[in-house]
């Protein structure tokens, strides 16, 4: 396992800055978006019967303050104002129960004291 992270991770330092990285096999969506400088990603994973539900910010401007909301069929499923560590990111998770139909996931990240910004995706 040593070996493999050693050679993975010279690999990637030679690869300068085109990385590719392969999703799970259980991967269902993953979205990306800017806002006010920073990437904001949405994946959603299907797991137990469920969804993982994962957002990430990166890129933000370290010690800068952002809500993040994740809605799941409309209903609100976590709500916190986090603030960009040492490396400008942040993260929130929260897993959810398979509704009937299609699921819908809605993440709004928003700097503090500026304008939202948001991307949805439905899995049936």
């Amino acid at each position: 396992m040593k070996k493999t992270l050693i050679a993975t991770t010279a690999l990637l330092a030679t690869a300068g800055t085109t990385v590719l990285v392969a999703a799970p096999a259980n991967a269902d969506v993953e979205k990306r978006g800017t806002c006010a400088g920073a990437t904001y990603e949405l994946n959603v994973d299907r797991e137990r019967g469920g969804f993982e539900v994962d957002a990430d910010l990166d890129n933000a401007r370290v010690g800068s303050e952002w809500r993040v909301a994740i809605r799941h069929d409309g209903r609100l499923a976590i709500s916190r104002v986090l603030r960009a560590d040492n490396e400008g990111e942040l993260d929130l998770g929260v897993y959810r129960k398979n509704s009937a139909g299609t699921d819908t996931f809605k993440l709004t990240v928003t700097p503090v004291g500026g304008t939202s910004c948001s991307m949805k995706v439905t899995l049936r």
